[in-house]
């Protein structure tokens, strides 16, 4: 970081970074005019910021986002959501916890077969009409959720964009995913949930009233066009299967899920104009942005440095390092979008692993997906689920601020990542 393109890149993102927890100007805003700064200033291009693979705006994420927006906009014209929020609250006897406790599983677990934001898109709509029969605060809940997709994505190879990155540099199967960090992930969902119910207990109001009147209903009467569901609840099959069977199609998500709302568009009777309607063009936009202005770091070496400053102070030392890894990881990928950090990490970490003697399932990679997936939960923009929630909150009046996200998220991300650190010790140095 000698030259003043760099300094400028970091002062840009800084600032950017500064003005969205402030809340002063709209996060879209902040983002938009930090990503014209940072091809002002020459930090990156029209073709680094465009088509770069490595630094550019992902727009596999863009598309992805794209393509579930619409299949979800199709699916609330059936009432499917409706029908999901009646249930839901039926099977917990419409008690607040158990309500919320029974979404995070399920939050958790659809989280490690989808990516993140394809769950809290589903999720969230059903959530929403939770909270709203039960006339309780939705934010808790939302929170709750976008935390569990997170905690919850680390299980797999394909429930995290960054374990596919790690997956692909060292030669790891979706079993070694399973076998090394499924466990310490059901742990983390337990603390999880100990944790909500202790964060949002003030928000666990029971009103036996409104708990009769669901209890009553007949959740079948909710659906409104039986033709429309059954249409897209087999697109959504679909699209699901071909998340699944990536590594044997090697359709990207982004193409598959493009590829349903098209479909799913063309066979049924929804308006596309009132499916457009439901895309979040902001949210879009807002990642774009960020992806520019990380591209900017990235494209000034600033990553990069960063990176190799954290190489430098692992060494060749197993134990110390591994910990440094995964606590570090959690800091940065609280604030840096965890895709393009670990991206840049992966090619540091394989020669870390190589000078230790180690081999494809050295714990340097488990402490490096640990870190990367645990610290998105840190902070409101530290991953792509935590976005895409704030923009659904806000469009549906329950707006999340910056600091209301992320005073629960650092008590989140602190214990996890404690967890974890305890996990990788027993498991890989006690026990090992």
């Amino acid at each position: 970081m000698n030259d003043w393109q760099s300094w400028a890149a970091v002062v840009v993102f800084v600032g950017a970074y500064a003005l969205i927890i402030s809340e002063k100007i709209h996060r879209v805003a902040v983002a938009l005019g930090g990503a014209g700064l940072m091809l002002a200033i020459g930090a990156t291009d029209d073709k680094s910021a465009f088509y770069s693979e490595h630094s550019g705006i992902d727009w596999n994420v863009i598309f992805l986002l794209m393509g579930m927006m619409m299949i979800v906009g199709v699916l609330k014209q059936t009432g499917m959501f409706e029908y999901l929020a009646i249930w839901s609250v039926k099977k917990a006897r419409a008690k607040p916890f158990r309500v919320m406790a029974m979404l995070v599983v399920i939050t958790a677990l659809v989280s490690a077969l989808l990516d993140n934001v394809t769950t809290v898109l589903l999720i969230a709509p059903v959530t929403l009409l939770v909270c709203e029969r039960l006339a309780l605060p939705a934010v808790p809940f939302l929170i709750a959720e976008v935390m569990a997709s997170n905690i919850g994505g680390t299980a797999t190879l394909v429930g995290d964009p960054p374990n596919i990155i790690i997956a692909s540099r060292a030669g790891l199967t979706f079993n070694d995913f399973l076998v090394h960090l499924a466990p310490i992930v059901a742990v983390l969902v337990v603390a999880l949930l100990v944790l909500c119910r202790v964060m949002f207990r003030k928000s666990f109001v029971y009103d036996g009233d409104r708990a009769a009147e669901i209890m009553a209903l007949e959740e079948r009467e909710a659906i409104k066009d039986p033709r429309l569901l059954v249409q897209g609840i087999v697109v959504l099959a679909l699209v699901v299967a071909g998340f699944v069977l990536h590594p044997v199609l090697h359709y990207e998500p982004s193409v598959v899920a493009l590829l349903g709302a098209g479909l799913l568009i063309a066979v049924s009777t929804a308006e596309t104009g009132e499916v457009l309607k439901e895309v979040e063009w902001p949210t879009l936009a807002f990642f774009a942005g960020l992806f520019i202005m990380i591209g900017g770091l990235i494209e000034t070496g600033v990553i990069e440095e960063i990176s190799k400053a954290l190489a430098d102070a692992i060494g060749d030392h197993e134990l110390g390092g591994s910990m440094t890894m995964l606590g570090a990881s959690a800091v940065l990928s609280g604030i840096v979008d965890n895709i393009p950090y670990v991206a840049t990490m992966a090619p540091i970490t394989s020669d870390l692993v190589q000078n230790m003697g180690g081999t494809g399932d050295h714990v340097m990679w488990w402490a490096l997906a640990l870190g990367a997936d645990l610290g998105g939960n840190a902070t409101a923009i530290g991953a792509s689920a935590n976005v895409v929630v704030l923009g659904i909150a806000e469009r549906n009046r329950q707006p999340i601020s910056f600091w209301q996200f992320t005073k629960y998220g650092l008590v989140v991300t602190g214990v996890t990542v404690a967890i974890a650190l305890g996990y990788v010790w027993l498991r890989y140095f006690a026990l090992g």
